[in-house]
């Protein structure tokens, strides 16, 4: 399942293309699309949220986006929060799930949030991944607002971005830090974007910040959803690339994921 997005020159979402205009290339072969929308589909969105004490200043910024991404979001999403810093916790007790129209409750949940200790970013992340697969909804996705530090995690960086290219989750982060913040990696969040045909946004102030959770939400219901069988499978690493045929006039941009190890066949007793 791959995630698209596809804009144009000026970065509008372009959303009116058919299952036709696509074209996906898997290791340089031509595959054929089994599944496509893009209608604005329910999806199953997780919230990981730094709770550590280095983003004290700045966490009533990041609660106010993260309400402002979910207002806008479709009301059938899935949205579940997750909060981290010398642990990771789900942010709404008792409840795998919200649907977005559950505002109070999503309010509630990360009003009541504080910021102290060291940051488990990493064991945010695996536990964010893992919530995802038990959504019911196709598309899934991570919103991840961080300085991308971490030093309290048991997971490593590098099983984080394994279990991100098995995920068929986009994964946008939002960088918020200071230029002294001795913590701060944003090479790690655009990583994960990289990696996942999600974003990554570097807001410089409170409004961009809140824009950028905007873009997302956004995006989530703008972009297209791609599904085929892989090819071979042969537990190798398959390169993607998507394009949009016959060439559009207007040079459209096309993101998604670079591309995903296929899972090799089960042998047989």
């Amino acid at each position: 399942m791959l995630p698209v997005v596809v804009t144009d020159k000026q970065n509008r979402y372009i959303s009116d293309l058919s299952r036709e205009h696509f074209v996906v290339f898997d290791n340089g072969r031509k595959v054929p699309i089994e599944f496509f929308t893009n209608e604005d589909t329910p999806a199953t969105i997780g919230l990981v949220v730094d709770a550590s004490g280095s983003m004290r200043k700045k966490l009533g910024e990041v609660l106010t986006a993260a309400l402002a991404f979910a207002r806008t979001s479709n009301p059938q999403d899935e949205l579940f929060a997750i909060r981290f810093n010398d642990d990771v916790q789900n942010a709404v007790a008792g409840r795998q799930f919200l649907l977005a129209e559950d505002l109070m409750a999503l309010e509630q949940a990360i009003g009541s949030m504080r910021a102290e200790g060291r940051t488990s970013l990493y064991d945010a992340l695996i536990a964010g991944m893992d919530q995802l697969r038990n959504g019911s909804r196709a598309r899934k996705a991570l919103v991840v607002i961080s300085d991308g530090g971490d030093n309290a995690s048991r997971a490593t960086l590098d099983q984080v971005l394994a279990r991100a290219r098995d995920s068929n989750a986009a994964i946008y982060t939002v960088g918020i830090y200071d230029a002294n913040d001795m913590e701060k990696n944003p090479g790690v969040l655009k990583s994960l974007a990289r990696l996942t045909g999600g974003e990554r946004f570097l807001p410089q102030s409170p409004g961009e910040l809140v824009q950028a959770c905007l873009r997302i939400a956004r995006e989530i219901r703008s972009g297209y959803t791609l599904g085929y069988p892989p090819p071979d499978r042969d537990g190798a690493f398959h390169r993607i690339r998507v394009e949009v045929a016959p060439a559009d006039r207007r040079r459209l941009n096309i993101r998604t994921r670079p591309g995903y190890f296929a899972a090799g066949r089960s042998s047989q007793p």
